[in-house]
């Protein structure tokens, strides 16, 4: 399911403009230098997807635990039901319960960190701004980040966070090149349009947690468990 994550990343990289596009408009690059221009950028986003990476490690961890729980294939369809739930429960009553809220003082510092290192024009700055803005709250991140805890593996999670990134990468790099490229009203558009494939994402994961047969989308119950005794995947190659 990696590839949705691209496809998250892609199609919210208009999010990623209108929340990160400030900081992508003001970034501190030498644009004396097309060829410092293209390594400058390549650091800010690399420090994004390594912090991306790092919160996919974490998450990925934890679904790993409710893997070996015995949630299996269940945890995906748990993910895929709360990624719809998200889109489809009002606005109005995430605000009435942030649960963000214990985080305000982590993310106050992450945004100082920020603003220094704004100020600074080196290539460690740039790598730290891009490490830094991967750490702050954005809707679209937290549903990818329910896709790596869907993985129930750290090292999947991490993946499925690093090619989340990566499909951010072209609309947040004509950001930087380009400035606000993006017509307004097109980008309105296409923000309205980002649930949809939200939505479409978390019913692809209900139909791999189901198990349905389906070839690369739902396969079937028997491929989506894993055995860690070697010995029972030789009774079941002696069986068949």
């Amino acid at each position: 399911m990696l590839w949705t994550a691209l496809v998250l990343g892609l199609a919210g990289s208009f999010h990623c403009i209108g929340m990160c596009g400030p900081i992508a408009f003001v970034l501190p690059v030498d644009r004396s230098s097309k060829s410092k221009l293209i390594f400058q950028t390549i650091l800010y986003h690399l420090g994004r997807i390594i912090s991306y990476s790092l919160i996919g490690l974490l998450f990925g961890f934890i679904g790993k635990g409710l893997y070996l729980a015995g949630f299996q294939q269940r945890l995906s369809i748990l993910m895929g039901v709360v990624m719809i739930a998200i889109v489809l429960i009002p606005v109005a009553i995430f605000n009435k319960y942030n649960f963000s809220k214990p985080l305000y003082q982590i993310i106050g510092k992450v945004k100082q960190k920020l603003g220094s290192y704004l100020t600074k024009k080196s290539n460690k700055a740039l790598f730290l701004i891009g490490f830094f803005n991967g750490f702050l709250p954005c809707g679209l991140v937290y549903m990818a980040l329910l896709g790596s805890i869907s993985t129930g593996n750290a090292v999947n999670g991490a993946l499925y966070m690093a090619v989340f990134g990566i499909g951010t990468i072209p609309l947040m790099t004509g950001a930087i090149f380009l400035g606000n490229f993006v017509n307004l009203s097109i980008r309105n558009k296409i923000q309205k349009a980002i649930p949809v494939f939200v939505v479409i994402i978390g019913l692809l994961f209900i139909l791999r947690g189901l198990g349905l047969g389906i070839p690369y989308i739902s396969p079937s119950d028997a491929k989506l468990q894993i055995s860690n005794n070697p010995a029972d995947c030789i009774t079941i190659e002696k069986s068949e």
